[in-house]
């Protein structure tokens, strides 16, 4: 499948011309964070937190305890939506009226399962600590039986998804241009600054090579 399949769930109506809802395009958008925003129902109340989330192909996976009530509301709901956003500029304009930003944005809709198999919910788990930090499962200590019993994970499949994206310039009215405004984009960038190791061991440690490969692609 090249493109999620247009529907009144996923359809952007506003700003139609900055929509995609290509795969590859979304998956990009998803796998350059970690962190999305997923709402949920709870006791008749509509509610939205961030969650860090790891993606394998189709699916995506949230992990948390066994009395998470979020989880535990979209399992009840087997389907949930997750969106994910970058800001990347602030867009100055020469007027109010025309001030924006620059983001890429993803929002995804899909059915919900709880994961209980012991090598799906391994690979789930190993998903998402990669996604996090690529090389860091091989770094720490094997999760050991009770903190394993007491992690619920759920998997997402995405059965549909859209995104908006704006990546221009400013846009002005043609007779605001020869004001004396300054106007223009700031970039905006997540970076990775120096790791700082914890106290006790890792102060005497060097640094491992996946932290800093990590560091060195993101500063």
């Amino acid at each position: 499948m090249k493109e999620y399949k247009q529907s009144k769930l996923n359809r952007i109506k506003r700003g139609a011309n900055r929509a995609t809802y290509d795969v590859e395009k979304i998956n990009s958008i998803l796998d350059a964070s970690f962190i999305g925003y997923v709402g949920y129902v709870f006791e008749g109340k509509a509610i939205t937190i961030p969650m860090a989330y790891g993606r394998m192909d189709n699916k995506i996976i949230l992990h948390g305890s066994n009395a998470n009530r979020m989880l535990i509301s979209l399992l009840k709901a087997g389907e949930m939506s997750i969106t994910v956003m970058h800001l990347d500029a602030l867009v100055l304009a020469r007027s109010g009226f025309h001030h924006s930003v620059n983001y890429r944005s993803a929002t995804l809709f899909g059915s919900v399962r709880k994961l209980e198999e012991k090598k799906e919910k391994d690979d789930a788990l190993f998903c998402f600590m990669e996604h996090m930090m690529k090389g860091r499962w091989n770094g720490i200590r094997e999760m050991n039986q009770a903190e394993f019993d007491r992690t619920l994970t759920i998997e997402m499949t995405i059965e549909t998804a859209s995104a908006k994206i704006r990546d221009v310039g400013v846009a002005d009215e043609p007779d605001d241009y020869d004001l004396n405004v300054w106007a223009g984009l700031v970039p905006i960038k997540q970076v990775a600054e120096y790791p700082i190791p914890d106290k006790g061991k890792p102060e005497q440690m060097e640094i491992p090579k996946h932290v800093l490969d990590y560091y060195h692609q993101n500063k």
